[in-house]
This record gives structure tokens, sequence and C-alpha cells, in this order.
């Protein structure tokens, strides 16, 4: 976002505008299958209530929350032509967490599993849930006289309807999966199943973003756990990743090149009432959704709700329903610059300091300092190593004299010995330590293996269907071994 927001100042070159149609027909389909396709359904289930209760009424109640809140900042500090028409408008459309910087922050520190299910089941929910709302939020504010219950029916059969589409496909793709033992064609089957339920969901006028949950939901806990051969499944997960990397990297650009710095600049005063009235809803629907959980099994740690409060990051949902309002909502023009402001503050500074935040609350462990110094002097002692064996190669080729060799191999060996020394001088878990170690060698031999395997196949050692078999075993062998990690 940061390198959008330089090419934007620069107008160095044109960049497609983030639109809804863009967003919709590109970016989201992605992005929410491949989240949904790799959440497990059983942790899901597990943790149902407080999912369902911070995307469904906890998100009603941000949504009522950020609008009151919003409208006491501005009596404090007025602002011309905002009113309550404005601040229930904006209320839902930033209502919708972009969770996507906190969960690589969760996976590259370790974080607790359950605690990123909390997080990104309640993201993938609460899309649909805030399109659906903004979306009739709107119709109210038109005056089309929907009552309350009419509003209530129209809410049930979006969703619903939009959960039967996303289960018919995916359901679909996964029985063809299980027809299939090709990787391309499985594949294939995954992207029509995403991209597929949310047009078809969008057409009839029903939620694509809850119909492409489902189907990735479907799809990951059904077809490729018990339908796809491991070698499949890699190959698949594989090409999810890279998309999910690639559509997130784009939309982060595209993010940073539609913001206008002068006219945020300009506008500071109320998008940082914005931002407060925000962050302050959403700190109540977190804390009073879990409060009300704590006597169940489903209970929150406090540490883990402040995460949970910090961690609801707006992104491009936002922006994009920002940009959709339509000529007639009152102080269109400054609802976008708020959205646009609001998005921008949430990723660069609760995105940038979510790590800082997780040590602090003890979320995730501090590495020792003994611990770091183990991985310095075991680094050292690999790369030493590693030289030395160079050395006695070049002293075979004939390509260096046997006395230059030996004040090198003296100088080499003083460092190994040094580096050992160390590592015995060092006070650390050794179980610990050997148990990581362990890990990470047991990874690299089976990746050596795969290798090996694939190379004495393109050699003809190995017959096909010997092959097949054999990777099939080896592939099986890193998924679990992954899956332990």
């Amino acid at each position: 976002m940061l390198a959008g927001l330089a090419l934007g100042a620069s107008h160095a070159f044109a960049m497609p505008p983030l639109t809804k149609q863009l967003l919709y027909a590109v970016f989201l389909p992605g992005l929410l299958f491949e989240a949904a396709f790799h959440l497990e359904f059983d942790k899901l289930w597990q943790n149902k209530w407080t999912i369902h209760g911070l995307a469904v009424p906890g998100l009603l109640l941000a949504v009522a929350a950020t609008a009151a809140l919003l409208m006491l900042g501005v009596r404090l500090s007025p602002v011309p032509g905002f009113g309550w028409a404005g601040a229930i408008a904006f209320s839902a459309l930033i209502s919708a967490t972009d969770p996507i910087a906190v969960v690589a922050t969760f996976k590259s520190l370790g974080a607790p599993r359950r605690l990123a299910v909390l997080v990104e089941g309640e993201s993938l929910l609460n899309d649909g849930t805030a399109v659906v709302v903004f979306t009739l939020v709107l119709s109210v504010l038109e005056g089309k006289g929907q009552t309350v219950g009419h509003a209530a029916w129209d809410f049930v059969r979006v969703v619903g309807m939009g959960v039967l589409i996303g289960g018919a496909f995916g359901g679909v793709a996964s029985l063809l999966i299980h027809r299939v033992e090709e990787a391309m064609i499985e594949i294939t089957l995954t992207t029509i199943a995403a991209y597929g339920s949310f047009a078809v969901a969008e057409e009839l006028h029903f939620s694509g973003v809850i119909a492409v949950v489902v189907a990735g939901v479907v799809c990951g806990n059904y077809g490729a756990r018990t339908g796809m051969s491991p070698s499949t499944r890699l190959a698949v997960e594989s090409f999810w990743e890279y998309v999910a990397f690639a559509l997130n990297s784009a939309v982060f650009l595209l993010i940073g090149v539609q913001v206008r710095v002068g006219a945020l600049l300009q506008a500071w005063r109320p998008i940082l009432l914005a931002y407060l009235a925000v962050t302050l809803g959403r700190a109540l629907v977190v804390y009073l959704t879990t409060l009300v959980l704590s006597r169940t099994r489903e209970n929150v740690p406090w540490s883990w709700r402040a995460v949970m409060t910090w961690g609801g990051l707006r992104g491009a949902l936002s922006m994009v329903l920002a940009m959709s309002l339509p000529a007639w909502v009152p102080a269109r023009e400054l609802l976008i610059t708020l959205t646009f402001g609001v998005v921008v503050l949430s990723i660069l500074l609760q995105g940038l300091s979510m790590s800082p935040l997780l040590r602090w609350l003890g979320v995730v462990g501090h590495r020792p300092v003994e611990h770091a110094q183990f991985e310095e002097h075991r680094g050292l002692l690999r790369v030493t190593t590693e030289a030395l064996e160079r050395l006695e190669a070049m002293v075979r080729e004939g390509k260096l004299s046997t006395e230059a060799a030996e004040r090198m191999r003296t100088t080499y060996r003083e460092r190994i010995a040094a580096s050992e020394a160390a590592i015995a001088e060092l006070h650390l878990a050794r179980q610990e330590i050997e148990a990581e170690e362990e890990h990470v060698a047991r990874r690299q031999l089976i990746l050596v293996e795969r290798d090996a395997l694939v190379r004495a196949h393109e050699a003809g050692q190995i017959g096909h269907s010997a092959f097949e078999r054999l990777r099939a075993d080896v592939d099986a062998r890193l998924i679990e071994h992954d899956d332990e990690g």
C-alpha cells in the first residue's frame, strides 16, 4: 500500500481504478475462496457461537455503535453537512473487517491456531453480512418504506440463498474431484466453484460473498480432504496460495494508488473522529460478545480480545462500497474521504503494530536471548563446515596448494571449535531445540526423497505407475508433517 501511495503521489503512470466491478469480478472471489479453503470445518464448528456472534449481531451492533459515537464526536467537533444519514451509511460500509495482514502476522509468529480461526472466520462471514446490511441501509435511507420485519426477511433470504448456492457449487465440484485424478482439472474445478458461485449468486441478487465462502469451506473440507490425492492437494494448495498472494499484493497496491494524500490531510480532523468511532465500536462488539460467551467452552482469553479488537483492520471492500455510494447520499464525497482515511490508518497503524502487540500481551512468546545465540552459533557452525568441505574439494581438484590449504584449514577448524564451545556453554532447553531441529530436518529429508524420486522417474529408472504410488506416499508424509508443524 505504501508503494501505491508513492505511485499515486508521483503520477508516474496510470493504474486501473479499484472499482466495485473489478473487485467483485477478480479480487474478492479468489481471496475469499483461498481463505475459506484452508479453514477446517471442525475448528469453525468448535467456535461457531463466537464467530457468528461477531459476524452477524455483532456487526449490526458495530454499525449502530459506530454511528452513535461518530455523531457524538461531530457534536463536540462539528463537521458541516454531516448528519445521522451519513453516519449510518458510513458505519454500514466500514463495518467489514479485512485481517489479511493480521492473519499473515499470526502465521509468521506462530500465534495460537484458534485465535487465527476466530479472526479469519469472523472476517469471512462479516464480509457477506456487511454487504447485505449496507444494501438494506441504502434502501431505507432512499425511502423505499421497508419495515424492520421486511428488512430482516430480506437479510435472511439473501444470506440463506447464498449458502445454498455456495453449497451446491462446492458439493458438485467436490463430487467431480472424487471422480478424476488430474491436478489441472481439479484446480480448474475449484476455480469454477470460487468464481462461478460468486457470479451466479450476484446475478440472482443474493450474497455472492456468502456463496463463495461456503463453496470454499465445502471444497477444502470435503473435496480436498477426501477426494484429492496428496500430490494433487499439494498442487491445489500451492495454486491458491499464489493466487491469494498475487491478488493481495495487487489490491493493496491499488488501494494506495486510489488514495489522495492531500485530501486526507485536509480532512484529518473528521478522519480521526471516524477512526476513533470505528475502533471503539469494534472494541465494544468484541468485548461484549466474548463476555456473553465467557462461561461457555468458547471462552476467549482477555489478551486475545485485545488482539481481536486491534486486528479489525478495514480494507478494499469498505473502499469499494464507499465509491459505490449513489449521488443522493448526503455528504457523499466526505464519506469517501473518511473511508479512505480510516482504511489507511487501520492498515498502517494497526497492521504494523500487531507484531509488537502480540509479543507484549504474551500471545506469542519472546524468543530467549540464549535461543537467539544458539541459532547464531548454529548458523556459523553450518557455514564454516560447508566452507571447510569446499576447501577440501579444491585441494582434491588441484586448485589450491597443500601449504595454503593447511593454513586456511586451521582457521576454519578454530572457528568450528569456538562455535561448538559456545553452544555447549549456553543454558538451553535441549529437548525443545532438538525437537525443532528434528522437525526441520525431517521436512528437508522428505523433500530430498521427493526430488530423488522425480529425477529417477525422469531418467526412466522408475515406471509411471510405481512413480505415482511412491510420490503419493511421499506427499502424504509431507502433508502430515506440515499439519503437525
